[in-house]
């Protein structure tokens, strides 16, 4: 059956995805499930109605996929780095889930690596670091919508180990795909520092510049401009090898705290009120965007995934295998960072969009020819999920008790304090009686 779609089809279609999305993110604030969840699970349905009962063949989405994954993907790091305040008394906090960040992605991949080495047949370790690193990476897509009930200094926490960790990850993929078929690895090495560091001073020049332009430019259509700027930016770098995602990193941050990096003489570059008001409506314009193509993305992953991969003794060995590493590794550092109280940063570490995106980077003839890897990642992916739901519904559950205790115990020292008063009252019309 050929369905016959006009363009007010879509157009409601379009409609009703976001208002399901929003629905979502509500339901998802009062029950701690991340709505990234029930969207991927949208999406499996669409996929199960459309062949089931209507017959229609599941078209090739990962080209669609992979588009609005990078465009996801630079609006959820700029989102998260125009949240990112660079304060003497955030330098602990930053230094920490940087370290957290780093040493749980090493850790996590090479032993994950290992894992696959010793599982599957004619793996090797570069191989299987190319496979593990994408599964060692924090998704900031899933993470950063989740965690705005968690206490500030959790919350500001995840914000920045998820952050780093997409960063980290996306440069230690491509830094470990370089490897394939290199003759010297030194030279691998050098080249991808030097692009880094390269990078980063170019994204430092160009923030600047950007900065002191955009408010200067009069009018009201120059946010999505700036965005398009963004965006060739980061594409035009990405063809030169470069880092890319860092330049998007890079302007969040300094457009959050100008007031900072324009200081001294270069503060009479500045009207702050200008750049006040473009900052407060790039938040804005920076959070519904993503909000709009997360909502497309992991509906069109659910669309897009086949649940049969998962059915396999041999994948799911080998998804709890890596589970264990993941959760090992990462309690192992946040207990060393952060102390006994770790939860529940412990089980907020969901894989998705960069895990995706990353997995579907991998060239053909880099490729293992076994068809249960990508099981393996359907596993995890919707495994960290699950687990990240259930820690959510734990922490709001007991917050929820917390504030019944409180309130009970409130609402006791008052009848106290009332009883206390009528007592004193009655003492004094005691006393006042043998007098009159």
């Amino acid at each position: 059956m050929i369905l016959s779609l006009t363009s007010y089809h879509y157009i409601i279609i379009f409609s009703l995805t976001i208002i399901i999305s929003y629905f979502f993110n509500i339901y998802a604030k009062k029950t701690g499930i991340p709505s990234v969840l029930m969207l991927i699970g949208l999406g499996v349905l669409i996929n199960y109605v459309l062949s089931s009962f209507i017959g229609v063949e599941k078209p090739n989405l990962f080209p669609i996929l992979k588009v609005i994954g990078v465009f996801g993907l630079i609006l959820i790091v700029l989102e998260a780095a125009l949240d990112l305040s660079l304060v003497k008394e955030k330098v602990s906090l930053i230094i920490k889930s940087t370290l957290v960040a780093l040493l749980g992605l090493v850790g996590t991949a090479y032993f994950s690596a290992e894992a696959l080495v010793f599982f599957v047949e004619d793996m090797d370790i570069i191989t299987g670091l190319i496979y593990t690193i994408p599964l060692s990476i924090l998704s900031s897509a899933i993470i950063l919508p989740s965690v705005e009930d968690l206490n500030e200094n959790k919350k500001e926490f995840m914000i920045y180990e998820s952050t780093i960790s997409d960063i980290l990850g996306i440069i230690a993929f491509y830094a470990v795909l370089s490897m394939v078929g290199a003759d010297s690895n030194e030279g691998v090495y050098g080249e991808v520092f030097g692009n880094l560091v390269f990078t980063v001073i170019f994204s430092i020049i160009i923030s600047y510049i950007l900065v002191y332009i955009f408010q200067n430019i009069a009018g009201h259509v120059k946010l999505f401009l700036l965005i398009a700027i963004l965006l060739l930016l980061y594409a035009v770098g990405k063809m030169f090898h470069l880092s890319s995602l860092v330049m998007i990193l890079i302007f969040g941050v300094i457009l959050n705290n100008y007031k900072l990096f324009f200081s001294g003489g270069l503060a009479s570059l500045l009207n702050v009120g200008r750049v006040d008001h473009i900052l407060n409506d790039m938040k804005v314009i920076t959070a519904e965007s993503a909000f709009v193509v997360r909502t497309f993305f992991f509906i069109i992953f659910g669309w897009s995934i086949t649940l049969s991969d998962l059915f396999s003794w041999k994948v799911i060995g080998i998804g709890v295998c890596i589970l264990f590493i993941i959760y090992l590794i990462r309690a192992l550092f946040l207990f060393l960072f952060q102390g006994k109280d770790i939860f529940p940063q412990l089980f907020l570490a969901p894989r998705g969009l960069i895990t995706i995106l990353l997995f579907f980077a991998i060239p053909e003839e880099t490729r293992s020819a076994n068809e249960e890897i990508e099981g393996v990642l359907l596993f995890i992916i919707l495994t960290t999920c699950l687990i990240m739901s259930w820690a959510l519904v734990v922490q709001k559950n007991k917050e929820k008790l917390q504030k019944e205790i409180l309130s009970q115990v409130k609402d006791e020292n008052l009848e106290k304090e009332s009883v206390d008063i009528e007592k004193s009252h009655s003492q004094e019309e005691r006393k006042v009686d043998p007098e009159e």
